[in-house]
């Protein structure tokens, strides 16, 4: 099994006024040569907007792009037409494909949003652009596993064009779960988004992050307190 351990301390941070945003990769001007991907995986920002800013229209093409709202709501327009408000407990995939533009902006004039921006590499050029969003229960994660992204819908999820998924797990009762990876040669990072866990035998708090790849066998996790885990599954080439 190999491994690595992103602290949250050790991510990268630009404070623009309207926007925090903490990088677990290389992203604008945070470089860090370590830090450029793992696996397909190419961005995870945790990012706070102000209230009514955001991002102005603006490109991306070939890639695979989800956003996750943890607390306030956010305000998407595209040039496919789509206009729409995500609310924590959401979750949005677009697929840029041969080209989309976007903008994103708070939907609150009082209340920050904070949001995880994750961008996985597509399988590959050329995907006709889409969007989709969905309400994932909070209940169907407690104490397990629920799927919010996959390459097929299954389960529910919303899709991607890649072999990858997104899970999300909420302990309140239990104190320790195991992760079976979903496909062969993939790998998994897992970002802590609330409490503390050991995985591996490896202690991770608040925003932490590791990254695990030819594991074979389940990965064991424990609950040092209540806790939410995000796991990112992905092809490692």
């Amino acid at each position: 099994m190999k491994y690595i351990v992103h602290k949250a301390s050790e991510r990268g941070f630009a404070d623009h006024g309207w926007l925090k945003a903490t990088h677990s990769f290389s992203f604008a001007n945070y470089y860090d040569k370590e830090k450029i991907h793992f696996g397909r995986l190419r961005v995870l920002n945790d990012d706070i907007v102000a209230p009514s800013r955001g991002f102005g229209l603006h490109p991306h093409e070939d890639m695979e792009i989800i956003t996750i709202p943890l607390a306030g709501a956010l305000k998407h327009a595209d040039n496919m037409g789509n206009e729409a408000v995500i609310t924590a407990g959401e979750v949005q995939v677009m697929s840029a494909g041969t080209g989309v533009y976007h903008s994103e902006y708070n939907a609150s004039a009082t209340e920050p949003v904070n949001l995880f921006q994750i961008w996985i590499l597509t399988d590959q050029k050329g995907h006709e652009p889409r969007y989709d969003q969905k309400m994932f229960s909070p209940e169907k994660r407690s104490d397990k596993w629920q799927l919010f992204v996959s390459p097929d819908g299954n389960d529910g999820s919303l899709w991607i064009h890649q072999n990858a998924f997104i899970s999300a797990f909420d302990s309140n009762t239990l104190d320790k779960t195991t992760y079976q990876q979903k496909m062969q040669g993939n790998g998994v990072y897992f970002m802590v988004t609330e409490g503390a866990v050991e995985i591996e035998g490896i202690e991770l708090g608040k925003r932490d992050a590791a990254g695990f790849w030819d594991t074979g066998e389940p990965l064991s996790i424990r609950f040092k307190q209540p806790a939410s885990l995000l796991a990112i599954e992905v092809p490692m080439n």
